[in-house]
């Protein structure tokens, strides 16, 4: 658990999946910017508070520091000598002060405004790997990956912006009118607030009308990124097809359409500055006529000429910023938009409220009647029922597509099943925890994919925690030990993305060793050996014979081979399991594991006779 508690709950959407507006972020962002939990980031944000306070009530004082210092000009001789060099010194200090202020209110707030952002993050991540298989299969990895990225910087911005310069700055403006209408009359105050408010509302509306420009620039960027990496991930077969051509040219039609929409936003963002400018202009233009009027009546002094002059170059300034902020809050509540629809897709799999962890005392798997569909329309499992008794090996054969790695993925829980139950030491697998039912079983698939970091990371990954005994040991049980200490950097090798530098038989060993570091009571082989040449699929089948050895097994397979001396070994057709028995009575019943076994040992005589010519 993070030292600082459990974690607010997910920021939600509206209805329909429509943005968040400002005072819906706040709410939402309300236990972040206020940790129950935290003393210390509670004390922080009371003292930031405290300090922006300051900042601004020095700040709105420095235009009376100046008055004072223009109007004593004007006074007698001594005067002008003395008092002028104590306001302007005031006036100085004055500045320096309200910077300070602001300055430390950020230093003070920057350790809950990062937390924030993290502890958003981290709730993003964990959410992601809850979510289903079926979910990550249909989506791409690089648009999720920018889209957590860009909700986490918006949220970086809206606690930083919200908090301490759109709330400030409209106090502030309140607090200005106030005081231009208490020391001279309304008219300044009005003409003040009139052009603060048309410059809103004309901000306001040209920005929500960009919005669907930065909109598309986002799904554009998304969709350009997430083509870069499936194109990077696959660099191999890019190369073997020699279509780095073609490749270059779908990222640059993405690309292209996010260009037109970036040179949209662009240009109606010129539009904005213009108009902002202009409507700033007449306000400034407005007031400062009615001052010089006031001035030249005797009713002002040139001091109050200034210090409204002051005021409004002070007011406008944040203003003006307060127009880029607020250009800001919409791009990064329609950045948050896609981490909000992340985090309200609800996981398909769950667990039970009260689940227990799974309790493996003997390893037994059973398979009752299970039946399975990714498409309701088509049927992929159909009454799939067989047992595997604690320490026994059992295969599954049959023709590609039959649904036999269907089976690894349900045993997992990857997918709830359709009809039936999955049984583990007679405990439903839906009845139980999910990640002790993960931790109860160790597979070696037919795709090893590795981390792009080092060996011993790779292998203990396995049982994160392990000494490094224990991984060594790992490696020797998977007969990798010595290929690892041959090589230049030993276990600290970088294995490269996937696991590219290393061959398809080094990335087995790696991934057999990190099952023997699990240590788990039953093992899947999912075509574990399949992608193999034959003289190394003879030695990792020795490996994972040693490995299953005391182990329920269950062993997947289209290469015959590989599964002789299974206890029993079922035939999957079609969803459906056709024919059951050991190796020898499948080969006397004639049927269609006999045919299969005929066919690849045909296949296997002709391939040596190649070998010998």
């Amino acid at each position: 658990m993070s030292p600082y508690g459990s974690m607010p709950p997910p920021i939600m959407a509206g209805p329909k999946g429509r943005l968040i507006d400002g005072l819906r972020a706040l709410k939402e962002l309300a236990p972040y910017l206020w940790p129950r939990q935290s003393f210390e980031l509670r004390a922080r944000v009371a003292a930031a508070m405290v300090l922006l306070v300051a900042g601004r009530l020095v700040n709105i004082g420095v235009p009376f520091l100046y008055k004072r210092a223009v109007d004593a000009l004007g006074g007698k001789a001594a005067a002008i000598v003395v008092v002028p060099v104590m306001v302007i010194v005031a006036y100085g200090v004055a500045r320096v002060l309200a910077q300070a202020f602001n300055e430390g209110r950020n230093a003070v707030f920057a350790k809950v405004e990062q937390l924030a952002v993290r502890r958003l993050a981290l709730a993003a991540f964990r959410h992601l790997h809850s979510l289903s298989l079926r979910f990550h299969l249909e989506r791409r990895t690089g648009g999720l990956a920018r889209a957590v990225e860009r909700g986490t910087q918006a949220i970086d911005f809206l606690l930083s912006f919200i908090l301490f310069n759109v709330l400030p700055t409209l106090i502030e403006i309140v607090v200005v009118c106030a005081i231009l209408w208490r020391l001279f009359d309304w008219t300044f105050a009005t003409i003040t607030l009139s052009t603060i408010v048309f410059y809103i509302a004309f901000t306001f509306a040209i920005t929500d009308w960009r919005v669907r420009f930065r909109r598309e620039m986002n799904e554009r960027d998304s969709e350009a990124n997430a083509k870069s990496v499936d194109a990077l991930l696959n660099f191999e077969t890019v190369k073997y097809f020699a279509n780095e051509a073609h490749e270059a040219a779908r990222y640059d039609r993405s690309l292209h359409a996010y260009q037109r929409a970036a040179v949209k936003s662009a240009t109606t963002l010129a539009l904005l500055n213009v108009g902002q400018g202009a409507i700033i202009a007449a306000g400034l233009i407005g007031v400062m006529i009615r001052a010089g009027a006031g001035v030249a009546s005797g009713h002002m002094t040139v001091g109050d000429f200034v210090m409204v002059n002051a005021y409004l170059v002070q007011l406008y300034t944040p203003l003006n910023f307060l127009g880029m902020v607020y250009r800001n809050i919409k791009q990064s509540l329609t950045d948050l938009e896609q981490l909000v629809n992340l985090l309200e897709i609800k996981a398909e799999i769950v667990d039970r409220p009260g689940a227990p962890p799974l309790a493996v005392p003997r390893g037994s798997v059973a398979f009752r009647r299970v039946d399975f569909r990714y498409d309701p329309r088509r049927p992929i499992l159909r009454q799939v029922d067989f047992r595997i008794a604690p320490g026994a090996t059992v295969a599954i054969v049959g023709p590609s597509g039959a649904g036999k790695s269907t089976i690894a993925r349900l045993m997992f829980r990857f997918y709830d099943l359709d009809a039936g139950a999955i049984e583990i030491d007679g405990q439903d697998i839906r009845e139980v925890t999910q990640d002790s039912l993960r931790r109860a079983i160790g597979v070696v698939p037919q795709d090893t994919v590795l981390f792009n970091d080092s060996i011993f990371y790779n292998i203990a990954y396995g049982r994160p925690g392990a000494s490094r005994a224990e991984i060594e040991e790992a490696a020797r049980h998977a007969h990798i030990h010595e290929f690892i200490t041959a090589l230049p950097d030993g276990y600290d090798t970088l294995v490269g993305e996937r696991g590219l530098k290393l061959s398809g038989g080094e990335k087995q060993r790696v991934a057999i060793a990190r099952v023997i570091l699990k240590d788990p009571r039953i093992l899947v082989f999912d075509e574990a050996t399949s992608a193999l040449d034959t003289r190394t699929e003879r030695e990792i089948q020795a490996s994972l014979a040693e490995v299953a050895t005391d182990r329920t097994t269950l062993i997947i397979a289209h290469r015959l081979s590989t599964v002789v001396d299974a206890d029993e070994i079922l035939v999957l057709d079609h969803g459906r399991i056709v024919e059951r028995g050991d190796h020898h009575a499948l080969l006397a019943e004639g049927g269609i594991y006999a045919a299969m076994w005929a066919q690849q040992q045909e296949a296997a005589r002709r391939e040596a006779e190649l070998v010998s010519e």
